[in-house]
C-alpha cells in the first residue's frame, strides 16, 4: 500500500488538503470513482483496515490541534503497532436489544438476563458493497455497547426515573440506545450505544439522528447514585446537575464546558467534526478513527472494536437523512433565502449549512469548549443548518432557547431567561441588527432547510 501512504504524505504537504490516497498506476478503462461517492468510500475503507501507516498518518493529518488532551491522548496511544491501543484486544460481544420483555425482566428480578437469542454482532465477514457496510454500521449504531452503564439500567427499571430524566422506549416497548450484553468478565449487564444520544423518541416512534433533546444525562446518573448510595464527589455531582436536558460535558478533563447533543446529518458534508473543530474530516478514516477510538476509550482502554466495525459506523453515518420537513417554500422563505446567500453564507458555506471553523473571538459566544483543555483548537465550527428550525436550543453549549432570540437583541441583556437561566447570551451577534420583517423572512429561511 505504499501509494497510498505517498499520496497521504503528498496532501499533508499541500496546504491541508484532503488526504485521498493516490491509487496505484493499474490499466483500467473505467473511470475512478468521484471523492466521497459511495463506491469512492467502499475502496478508500482497504486502507484504513489494511494499511497501519496510512491509519498513523491519517489520524495525524486529522487532529486540527495536536495540544488537546483529546488529540495528544490519541496521538500517544493509536498507531503504535506494538504498543497502546493497537494490542488491546478485539471484541465483538453478544447482544441483545433491550425489549419490553428485558425491561421487565429488570424490574421483576433486579438483573439483566440475556436472552438465549444474543449473539455476537458480527460474524467476521467482512462486507464488499456500501450497501453491506451501511447495513453492519447500523448494527453497531444500535447494538455495539460503549460501556456497562448502571445508570442507564437503573432508569430502564424505574419508570419514575425514566420519565423524569426524559428516557422512553418506542411505542412498541424498545429502548434505542441500551443493551444486554455479556461483558468481557461473562457477566450480563446493560451498556449504552450510539442511539442513547443521537436517537430521538417522538410520539412512540424513533428518529434516528436526531439529537434525543429530552434527555437528561447528568440527572439519570445522578438519580443512580441517589437511589442506590453509590459515592459520587460533590463537585462532580454538581456538575452534571447542571447539564439538563440535551446537554452533557465528558470531556476528559476539569473544564466545566458541557455542550449541546448534536444532530448526525450531513456528516459526509462536513470538514471538521465536533462544535470546536477538533476533527479535520477530510478523508473517511478520520470519522472512523474517531469513533474506534472514542468506542475503546469509552470501554475505559479495556478492548478495542474489530476496525470493520468502526468503518461501518462510519459508513452508517454518512447515510442518515433528516426525516421530511412540512415547510411551505413561501415568499417569505424565499426573501429570507436571499439574506441568508447575502449576510451569512460567508460563515455558513457548505451545503449542510456548515463553514470553515472560526476564531472564538470573533464568533464571541462562551469560549470555554473552544479553548478549553480537552478538545480546544481557539476554533468554533459553525453550526451545520440542517432541520435547524427543529434544532433549539442553539449554540455550542444550548443556551439560547429559539431562533427568535437567536437573531434577537434581548439575549444580549442581562435579563434573559433562556434555557440555562437568566443572563445575557453574548456572541454570534449576527443578525440581530436586521429590521423586524427582514428578521422574520431569514427565520422563515431557516425553518425551511
Amino acid at each position: 500500500m505504499r501509494s497510498a501512504l505517498v499520496g497521504l504524505a503528498l496532501s499533508l504537504g499541500c496546504g491541508g488538503q484532503s488526504p485521498t490516497p493516490t491509487p496505484d498506476p493499474v490499466e483500467s478503462s473505467e473511470p475512478a470513482p468521484e471523492p466521497w461517492s459511495d463506491a469512492w468510500i467502499v475502496a478508500e475503507g482497504t486502507h484504513y483496515l489494511d494499511d497501519p501507516g496510512f491509519r498513523r498518518a491519517a489520524l495525524e493529518h486529522s487532529m486540527t490541534d495536536g495540544s488537546n488532551v483529546y488529540s495528544a491522548t490519541r496521538l500517544s496511544a493509536y498507531g503504535q503497532r506494538t504498543r497502546g491501543w493497537d494490542v488491546l484486544p478485539q471484541w465483538s460481544p453478544r447482544v441483545h436489544p433491550v425489549d419490553a420483555a428485558v425491561a421487565e425482566g429488570l424490574r421483576s428480578a433486579g438483573r439483566v438476563e440475556l436472552p438465549v437469542a444474543a449473539a455476537p454482532m458480527w460474524d467476521g465477514v467482512r462486507p464488499t458493497t456500501f450497501e453491506g457496510w451501511a447495513a453492519l454500521g447500523r448494527e453497531v449504531f444500535f447494538s455495539y455497547p460503549l460501556r456497562p452503564e448502571p445508570q442507564a439500567a437503573h432508569a430502564v427499571a424505574e419508570p419514575s426515573v425514566a420519565a423524569r430524566v426524559g428516557f422512553e422506549p418506542t411505542s412498541d416497548g424498545w429502548w434505542p440506545g441500551v443493551v444486554a450484553f455479556e461483558d468481557i468478565d461473562g457477566r450480563a449487564k446493560i451498556g449504552i450505544t450510539c442511539a442513547l444520544c443521537h436517537v430521538s423518541v417522538e410520539d412512540g416512534r424513533a428518529v434516528i439522528g436526531r439529537a434525543r433533546r429530552a434527555l437528561d444525562y447528568g440527572q439519570m446518573r445522578l438519580a443512580w447514585h441517589e437511589d442506590t448510595g453509590a459515592p459520587l464527589s460533590p463537585t462532580l455531582a454538581e456538575r452534571m446537575a447542571n447539564w439538563g436536558p440535551g446537554r452533557a460535558d465528558i470531556t476528559a478533563d476539569d473544564d466545566e464546558d458541557p455542550v449541546a447533543i448534536v444532530d448526525l446529518w450531513g456528516i459526509r458534508e462536513l470538514r471538521h467534526l465536533t462544535q470546536a473543530a477538533t476533527v479535520t474530516h477530510d478523508h473517511p478514516a478520520a470519522l472512523a478513527i474517531r469513533q474506534e477510538t472514542q468506542i475503546l476509550h469509552a470501554n475505559r482502554e479495556r478492548t478495542r472494536p474489530p476496525r470493520e466495525l468502526a468503518w461501518a459506523l462510519a459508513v452508517y453515518l454518512y447515510t442518515l437523512e433528516p426525516p421530511p420537513t412540512d415547510h411551505v417554500d413561501d415568499a417569505a422563505a424565499r426573501r429570507g433565502a436571499a439574506l441568508f446567500d447575502a449576510d451569512c453564507s460567508e460563515c455558513h458555506s457548505q451545503p449542510c449549512g456548515a463553514g470553515s471553523p472560526i476564531a472564538a473571538v470573533r464568533v464571541g459566544t462562551d469560549k470555554n469548549l473552544a479553548q478549553g483543555g480537552a478538545r480546544g483548537t481557539g476554533l468554533y465550527r459553525p453550526a451545520p443548518l440542517i432541520r435547524v428550525g427543529d434544532a433549539a436550543p442553539y449554540l455550542h453549549d444550548g443556551t439560547v432557547g429559539t431562533l427568535e432570540d437567536l437573531l434577537g437583541r434581548e439575549r444580549l441583556r442581562d435579563g434573559y431567561d433562556g434555557p440555562r437561566g437568566l443572563g445575557a447570551v453574548k456572541g454570534h451577534a449576527y443578525g440581530v441588527d436586521l429590521p423586524p420583517a427582514s428578521r422574520d423572512d431569514l427565520i422563515a429561511y431557516l425553518r425551511s432547510r
